[in-house]
């Protein structure tokens, strides 16, 4: 029993020693921009709203910033480099056929037809993956965002047979061998899970922006919908924005401008 409790008492002070130094090191090798360990202040304000939704700024995407959104979710998310058909993908770019295949753009202007879109899970506000999800891995939100719960997930891949916009990805072998820089604030996935973007609500809760919207320059406006004074809702009203798969009725919070 004593040397029980001396035990408790060691670990104790390992931990407190290891969170007094901000790094969680004891989970693995962070990479060195790593954030510090939120703490329960850092939860005191975090960003709300009644529904979330993004604006991509079309016109000025292109592969190269694709690739830096892309990296900067990855990064955040611990989403794994895998070559092949076998890759995982939450934030990627196509071409104007693939991102918006029912628009028909026959005689397109050049810039539009050969510009890079970025695609995303579109948050939906009728998201067919909740609706086929025998265990309720895939939920919605309050605020709209559609999440995870990696742990329930079974693998059956219903979510992805339902999703119009093929924006989610199976894990056909465990992933973490191929994460290139660990974040430690964020689970790993395993063999047999689905996944896919998330709107960074571990930042949201937070009080930060979605990891992508940080490293685009201004090019992904992020906000409430349902709020008139938005910066989302004042670019809406000035710009003519398009959604992808309209037809599909699954009403996307994902909103391109053109």
């Amino acid at each position: 029993m004593k040397s029980s409790r001396r035990k408790f008492l060691k670990l104790a002070a390992v931990s407190a020693l290891g969170l007094g130094a901000g790094r969680i090191g004891f989970l693995g090798d962070a990479p060195a921009g790593a954030m510090d360990i939120p703490t329960a202040a850092d939860y005191n304000a975090p960003r709300e709203a009644k529904h979330w939704g993004m604006a991509i700024d079309t016109t000025r995407f292109n592969q190269e910033l694709v690739d830096t959104c892309a990296t900067a979710c990855h990064t955040q998310h611990n989403v794994p480099t895998i070559p092949g058909k076998k890759g995982i993908k939450w934030f990627w770019g196509a071409n104007f056929e693939e991102s918006f295949p029912t628009e028909h753009g026959h005689n397109l202007p050049e810039d539009v037809e050969h510009r890079t879109y970025p695609l995303l899970c579109n948050q939906c506000e009728e998201p067919m993956c909740v609706r086929v999800c025998p265990t309720q891995a895939t939920f919605k939100r309050a605020d709209g965002i559609v999440m995870m719960d990696f742990h329930r997930c079974i693998g059956c891949r219903y979510c992805m047979a339902g999703c119009p916009f093929g924006a989610r990805s199976f894990n056909f072998q465990d992933p973490r061998p191929f994460i290139k820089n660990f974040n430690p604030l964020f689970p790993t996935r395993t063999r047999g899970v689905v996944e896919k973007c998330n709107f960074c609500a571990e930042l949201l809760a937070l009080g930060k922006m979605p990891a992508c919207v940080e490293a685009s320059g201004g090019a992904l406006i992020f906000g409430d919908l349902e709020d008139p004074e938005s910066d989302i809702r004042k670019v809406l009203r000035e710009r003519f924005a398009l959604r992808r798969k309209p037809d599909a009725g699954t009403g996307p919070s994902v909103y391109y401008l053109m």
